[in-house]
C-alpha cells in the first residue's frame, strides 16, 4: 500500500475521472464491486462526485451534460506534470492532438486532456490542492495502467520523451511490450495488441484496479450492471479480469500475486 498526501512525480499515474450518462448506474456499479464511497463536490464542479476508499480518494465521476449522453465513456487516465502549459507543449511537438485546456479547474489543479500521436486519450495532472489520488496498491484502489495500440514503439518514444522514462523490454516472442519507470520505480506500461486483435481497434489507456479476489470479482460485475469481457485469468503479476461498466467503459480488476512471488 502507497498513501501519498504530496504531488506525484511527472509521469507517475496521478488520477483517473470518466464522464457518464447516468451517475447512480455508475456508483451503483463501483460502490457494489469495488467498496467505493462518494461525495458530491460543490455545485460549481458540476456534479462532479469523488469516490474513495476508507477515506481516501482513489477516482472521479463526472454526469455527463445536456446533449452528450450518448457519448462514447471512457476513464481517463491522469499523468502527473510539474508544469501543464509546459508539458502540454512538449506533448503536442511532439505528435499529439490537444483536445481540453490546459485550464485551471477551481484552485484544486490545472489539467490538460490530449490524444497521444496513436490515438490514445490520456490527460496532464498539475497538483493544486487536490494532489490526486491519496492511495494506491490496495483494493479499490489503482495499481497499474498501461498504453496498448498496433504501433508500440511510436508510443513508447513518445511518452519516453515527454517524461524521460526509464524504458525496460519485457516483450516475447509474441508479446510486445515496455515498462517506463520512473526514478528506477515502474509508472506504466506501453504495449501492442495481440494477434487477435482487429487492426480497426483504436489504442487506449486502461487503467488497473485492485480486487481483494478476482474471481469473486468476476461474479460480481454482472450483478453490480457490467458485464465480463475476459477471465479471471492468471498473469505473472496476478489474476487478472477485465470488465465493462454500465456505460460500456473498459476497467482491468487485478487481484494481486503476493509480495514473495516473483514475477
Amino acid at each position: 500500500m502507497t498513501v501519498n498526501d504530496s504531488p506525484w512525480p511527472a509521469g507517475v499515474p496521478a488520477w483517473a475521472d470518466i464522464t457518464v450518462p447516468d451517475l447512480d448506474a455508475a456508483q451503483r456499479f463501483y460502490g457494489g464491486l469495488l467498496g467505493w464511497e462518494f461525495t458530491e463536490g460543490r455545485p460549481e464542479t458540476g456534479g462532479y462526485v469523488t469516490a474513495s476508499v476508507d477515506g481516501h480518494r482513489v477516482a472521479g465521476l463526472l454526469p455527463a451534460s445536456d446533449g452528450h449522453a450518448d457519448d462514447p465513456a471512457a476513464w481517463c487516465l491522469y499523468l502527473a506534470v510539474d508544469d501543464v502549459t509546459l508539458g502540454t507543449g512538449h506533448a503536442v511537438a511532439a505528435g499529439a492532438q490537444l483536445l481540453a485546456g490546459p485550464m485551471t479547474v477551481l484552485g484544486l489543479g490545472d489539467i490538460a486532456v490530449l490524444a497521444d500521436p496513436a490515438g490514445a486519450v490520456f490527460g496532464l495532472w498539475q497538483s493544486g490542492t487536490h494532489t490526486g489520488w491519496d492511495v494506491t496498491d490496495v483494493p479499490g484502489a489503482f495499481v497499474w495502467a498501461e498504453q496498448m495500440s498496433q504501433h508500440p514503439d511510436a508510443s513508447r518514444r513518445f511518452y519516453t520523451e515527454l517524461f524521460g522514462y526509464e524504458p525496460t523490454d519485457m516483450s516475447a516472442p509474441d508479446f510486445t511490450y515496455t515498462s517506463l519507470a520512473v526514478g528506477g520505480s515502474p509508472a506504466v506500461g506501453v504495449g501492442a495488441y495481440g494477434a487477435g486483435v482487429g487492426a480497426d481497434v483504436p489504442a487506449a489507456w486502461t487503467w488497473y484496479v485492485a480486487v481483494e479476489d478476482a474471481d469473486e470479482a468476476a461474479r460480481l460485475v454482472p450483478r453490480v450492471g457490467g458485464s465480463v469481457v475476459s477471465g479471471p485469468e492468471d498473469t505473472p503479476y496476478g489474476r487478472l479480469v477485465l470488465a465493462q461498466g454500465p456505460a460500456r467503459e473498459v476497467v482491468a480488476l487485478l487481484e494481486q500475486a503476493p509480495a514473495d512471488v516473483p514475477a
